[in-house]
């Protein structure tokens, strides 16, 4: 974790946040924690980890914590139960938690493409089910997507599960509009978590070649994008996409093809 964020318009505001053990999930409960929300931090763990207690302790808002899986619709029950208990309503939802599956298409066991799809699409859609009825005019939900939902990755699975995630999206978008309530997408690239940790080094070395930032994202970059649209500064802000990736899928390959031309003609 790096320096932490404090950004304006999230104190008192309460936050549900899945995936909130490690990484990106992690670094938004951190830095919505520095800013004055409260924020009930959810994950597998039947307990708060010891880093996220370590992270936390101090801070201006307070965390709770609460077991869930995401594809669970008895565990977002309960979730939204304890939330409503606190009597303070929700105003923003980050649906982080999501799982990579790197098979492709030939090789799609069809368990393996239930369970991606469980945890990074219908989970979404259990979250909003579940806490949207507590969300009133100012609200905020963000999904996490990939730059795969915006590519065609070889990774069928999570590809799909998130090309999915932004149909969702703006159907929640067009639907709780009437009710004031947001709805946005952000696309991380390659960000450093533990989920990107087993990785091969070329496929590191590849995203590098193609990233015109030529560098990883870090996650509290992700944290802050996401926690700016739960705030009251992106009260006009629904419906978007935003990648957060080093310009990756914005040049589609150009940079890669470009420095390969450059490269080969100043070798001559």
């Amino acid at each position: 974790m790096t320096e932490l964020l404090s950004l304006p318009g999230l104190a008192g505001k309460t936050v549900v946040v899945t995936g909130a053990s490690g990484g990106q999930g992690l670094a938004e409960t951190v830095v919505l924690l520095n800013s004055g929300a409260n924020v009930i931090a959810t994950d597998l763990n039947s307990e708060p980890t010891a880093e996220m207690l370590e992270l936390s302790a101090g801070l201006a808002g307070k965390l709770h914590y609460r077991k869930l899986d995401v594809a669970s619709e008895s565990d977002w029950a309960d979730v939204a139960a304890f939330a409503a208990s606190l009597g303070n309503g929700v105003q923003g939802l980050v649906n982080n938690a999501g799982i990579p599956f790197r098979a492709r298409l030939g090789e799609m066991k069809v368990e393996d493409w239930n369970r991606v799809m469980g945890i990074n699409l219908t989970g979404p859609m259990l979250g909003m089910q579940a806490i949207a009825p507590l969300m009133g005019p100012g609200s905020s939900i963000v999904n996490t997507g990939s730059a795969a939902a915006v590519t065609p990755h070889y990774t069928v699975s999570y590809t799909a599960s998130k090309w999915g995630l932004r149909g969702l999206t703006h159907v929640a978008a067009t639907e709780y509009g009437a009710r004031g309530i947001r709805v946005n997408i952000v696309h991380p690239g390659y960000i450093e978590t533990p989920m990107m940790a087993a990785a091969p080094a070329v496929m590191t070395n590849a995203q590098l070649a193609l990233t015109p930032l030529e560098r990883t994202g870090q996650p509290i970059e992700v944290a802050a994008v996401v926690c700016f649209l739960l705030s009251d500064s992106a009260s006009y802000v629904s419906g978007a996409e935003i990648p957060i990736d080093g310009a990756f899928s914005s040049s589609g390959g150009v940079k890669f093809m470009s420095d390969t031309i450059r490269n080969a003609q100043q070798a001559k």
